[in-house]
């Protein structure tokens, strides 16, 4: 038995590294996709592009402007009074954002009066548009408290303690709330899971396109050992994979790995148990490569939107929220997630193993139901 299945676990390696572009897209794609995802996917919003319009100039006015152009959030890349060159700057996606302070906005602060001050936002890019209206209402609040001290100390002529909220937030997992560090584990998962999947459902079908499917049926070897077969090269391709994205995680954008490797590991295990049956079931189902290929997009984009990596599930209709139990990615994000950021062990993630080892049984046996039906 162990010979037969050495002999197909051979082959697959062969059959899978003969090819140079084969192996760059197995170990060299995930390295380049989790570099350029790394950095791309961020809900982080900095240097925001600023138009300031100060008609005003006087040194309230330039202040009110320094609070935004002084912080990190929002970089001043034009100042004009022509509203219609601000405009033209909007329109154009060269700026996200124009600051319009009109003449008498010093001298309205000075007497106590509300004055108004606008922001006009590119809302087209609805997540941007969103944080700078709250990065705004800060920095707004900020100065108005300073402008209230202010002018309390200028009328009395001295300073007066006030009662005050001394609030000190702070941030579990995650201290600086950089969003880098929530996507770049939920990346690696994402990468193994496309991986594996891309490669598994090709196994089979490709040996009916080339016609050795024939051959494999007429030999001594049993399906059972003709899946191990199949499945242990991918095994082993997927745990490389993960330790190849995990170190750029870990060395390059600097991830923290709080919890256990030998725990990553078993949940690495378990979901490749769920990605490989699925693979193998579309392989069984698939009459070309082709067919396959697009199969595979077909279940990996819709499992990827239903897992939480992108949208929160809570935020899912309920009917739907019911489907992403089925989604073995759902549960390797939370493991994933758990280890990297929480450091959290057996105690508290054995339900999502357990989820994804009754998954990947169920869908393993689909798939080898299935090969025993394609035999026959």
């Amino acid at each position: 038995m162990w010979e037969r299945i050495l002999t197909m676990l051979r082959k697959e390696f062969r059959s899978v590294f003969r090819d140079p572009r084969m192996r760059m897209v197995i170990l060299g794609l995930p390295v380049i996709q989790t570099l350029i995802f790394g950095y791309a996917v961020t809900l982080d919003v900095r240097h925001v592009r600023l138009v300031v319009i100060d008609r005003d100039q006087t040194p309230a006015s330039r202040a009110f402007v320094a609070r935004f152009t002084g912080s990190d959030y929002f970089e001043a890349v034009l100042r004009t009074n022509d509203e219609h060159v601000a405009q033209h700057e909007l329109d154009a996606a060269r700026a996200s954002a124009i600051l319009q302070l009109n003449a008498g906005f010093g001298g309205s602060l000075a007497a106590g009066r509300l004055t108004p001050a606008q922001l006009i936002v590119d809302g087209s890019d609805s997540n941007t548009a969103r944080f700078v209206l709250n990065y705004s209402s800060t920095i707004a609040a900020a100065f108005n408290s300073a402008i209230v001290l202010e002018q309390a100390q200028r009328r009395t002529g001295r300073t007066f303690a006030t009662g005050s909220i001394d609030l000190r937030p702070r941030a579990w997992f995650n201290a600086d709330l950089e969003s880098r560090n929530f996507y770049v584990p939920g990346i690696i998962a994402t990468l193994v899971m496309l991986v594996s999947l891309m490669l598994t459902s090709m196994a089979i079908v490709r040996e009916k396109e080339v016609g050795t499917i024939e051959q494999i049926m007429v030999t001594p070897i049993r399906p059972i050992e003709f899946i191990l077969g199949k499945c242990a090269p991918f095994i082993v391709i997927g745990f490389i994979n993960v330790f190849m994205v995990t170190a750029v995680g870990l060395y390059w954008f600097d991830i923290p790995l709080r919890g256990s490797l030998a725990l990553l590991l078993l949940g690495t295990a378990l979901f490749l148990l769920s990605t490989l049956g699925i693979g193998l079931f579309i392989s069984t189902v698939s009459s070309t490569q082709q067919q396959a290929m697009m199969t595979t997009f077909f279940f990996f984009f819709p499992a990827m939107l239903l897992s939480g990596f992108v949208y929160p599930i809570a935020n899912m209709p309920e009917v739907v929220q019911w489907l992403t139990f089925l989604n073995p990615l759902r549960y390797f994000l939370i493991i994933i997630r758990g280890v990297f950021l929480k450091g959290i062990g057996f105690e508290i993630l054995w339900r999502e193993l357990a989820a994804l080892l009754g998954l990947g049984l169920v869908v393993m046996s689909f798939a080898v139901g299935r090969f025993h039906k394609t035999l026959a």
